[in-house]
């Protein structure tokens, strides 16, 4: 729990309260925490690892809407289980994780009686959505092959290790129409695909 900047500053009892009641789990990579349409029953504070939220669409396809790191909560996590409505999305581990899975009613009861925690969770709510309108704005009016180098460059390497079906997993698209993108980018001499690497050049 002291990955997290507000448990620091709630009273001992407040603390004792949560870790009575809370239960430490850690998990492997590319597990499933919940399904889109889920109702979640508890709240994972992550401690260690990250964890990718994603929209499964009707026509197969797969958009990604944030990732939550070490010190994080999920807002999708935290809506269904405090109004117990279906997740929006799937949570899926990208690297083992640990951490605590704290009941609603425990949650509930911090966010009535702890102005530490309230802050917190506003702050959290107020990153995820900028997230997610970025995202918006991104899929709405870049083009494919701009989100594609922004993502690249967001390595900071000139050669980046790297398959086409991952940058299709992250931009929410096909693996298809991301090797054709790349390919015209390697036309135009920005990019030079390798196996399983894509090098820039500008």
């Amino acid at each position: 729990m002291k990955e997290f900047e507000f448990y620091k500053n709630l009273t001992d009892e407040e603390k004792r309260h949560i870790l009575n009641n809370s239960k430490y789990i850690e998990i492997e990579k590319n597990f499933t925490l919940f399904n889109q349409g889920d109702i979640c029953r508890d709240i994972l504070f992550l401690e260690e690892g990250s964890v990718e939220l994603l929209i499964y669409a009707d026509v197969g396809e797969v958009i990604p809407l944030y990732e939550i790191k070490k010190g994080e909560q999920c807002i999708v996590n935290v809506s269904s289980t405090i109004s117990n409505t279906p997740a929006i999305a799937t949570a899926q581990t990208t690297t083992q994780i640990k951490g605590w899975l704290i009941p609603a009613k425990i949650v509930q009861e911090l966010m009535i009686n702890s102005p530490t925690y309230q802050q917190y969770i506003f702050s959290l709510f107020s990153v995820k959505f900028t997230a997610l309108t970025t995202l918006i704005e991104d899929i709405k009016f870049k083009r494919l092959d701009s989100r594609i180098i922004s993502l690249l460059k967001k390595e900071n390497n000139d050669i980046i290790k790297i398959t086409h079906e991952e940058i299709a997993s992250k931009l929410g698209t096909s693996r298809v129409v991301v090797s054709r993108v790349l390919k015209e980018l390697e036309n135009k001499e920005i990019v030079k695909l390798h196996r399983k690497k894509i090098e820039l050049l500008k």
